[in-house]
């Protein structure tokens, strides 16, 4: 049993005629006859009855064509999903990110993005720069956002923005009026900070030489870092594209010395030519990043 043969066989069903069904085919009545002929030997039962000119299905006809029509049903879901391939470049988008990021830029960037793909699904995954790196690798996420790289084969990198951090307080804070705040001017504040372990932390902690800050709360994330500053609970020191992106009341965000820098990277599976989906939500990104 071939495709020209359930082909054949569906178009005599619908249009219950040999000679409209070879019209339908661009082909010769004759030759759909022979087709048909060739199909009922196949499958070993009778599928139309002739009387009088006409053609009749039988009732193994009728149960057939249900299974045909399934059969093309899938067919027209692969030829769809082929029209969205050609428009769109992959049917999906899978993005990973840090948290930073997935809070401050993604928001944007997908808005500019679906405007422009507005029939394409898309995931955005969140965790830590290890486990985004980790999801790209097993080509898990198309692309990969992070704040620092990590020591996992099977990706290719590049560097997306290289920012200096800056120094957020209370908006009414004695501090609030400078231009540049420096390590020692943080001395005896409650600081509130990322947590032990993280690269940003160990080279906010080497900036105080004399560190006179009064450690009280940590937290992973500079969205929160932010948001307890706004409260007055202390000060911190955060990406910058967290503070310009949120746009949250109560806090000011101020450049910061030493400089510590917080760089954000681009990943991709290693080996992976970049989908067309890909190439452009990173320009959304490049679009949005204030």
């Amino acid at each position: 049993m071939n495709f020209k043969q359930i082909e054949t066989f569906r178009a005599v069903m619908l249009t219950r005629s040999m000679t409209l069904a070879a019209s339908q085919l661009h082909t010769s009545q004759p030759n759909v006859t022979r087709v048909i002929s060739q199909l009922e030997r196949e499958v070993g039962f009778a599928l139309f009855e002739r009387v009088a000119g006409r053609i009749f299905p039988t009732i193994e006809a009728e149960a057939l064509l249900r299974e045909v029509e399934r059969a093309f049903v899938g067919l027209d879901s692969l030829s769809e999903s082929a029209r969205s391939i050609r428009q769109s470049g992959t049917g999906s988008l899978r993005v990973g990110a840090v948290t930073s990021i997935a809070m401050s830029i993604i928001p944007e960037a997908m808005r500019l993005f679906t405007q422009r793909y507005p029939k394409v699904p898309v995931v955005i995954h969140t965790s830590g720069s290890a486990a985004v790196a980790q999801w790209t690798a097993m080509r898990y996420c198309d692309v990969g956002l992070v704040s620092f790289l990590s020591d996992i084969p099977g990706i290719e990198t590049a560097l997306l923005r290289k920012e200096r951090g800056v120094c957020v307080v209370p908006s009414d804070h004695r501090l609030a009026r400078k231009r540049l705040i420096r390590a020692k001017d943080l001395a005896g504040e409650r600081f509130i900070s990322l947590p032990h372990g993280s690269s940003t932390r160990l080279a906010t902690d080497a900036a105080f030489e004399s560190d006179d800050r009064e450690l009280t709360i940590e937290t992973p994330y500079a969205t929160t870092i932010c948001r307890m500053v706004g409260l007055g609970l202390g000060v911190g020191i955060v990406n910058p594209i967290v503070s310009r992106s949120m746009k949250m009341p109560g806090i000011k965000a101020i450049a910061f010395e030493p400089v510590i820098e917080f760089n954000s990277y681009v990943l991709r599976p290693a080996n992976t030519p970049s989908t067309r989906l890909v190439r452009a939500f990173l320009d959304c990104v490049d679009e949005v990043w204030p």
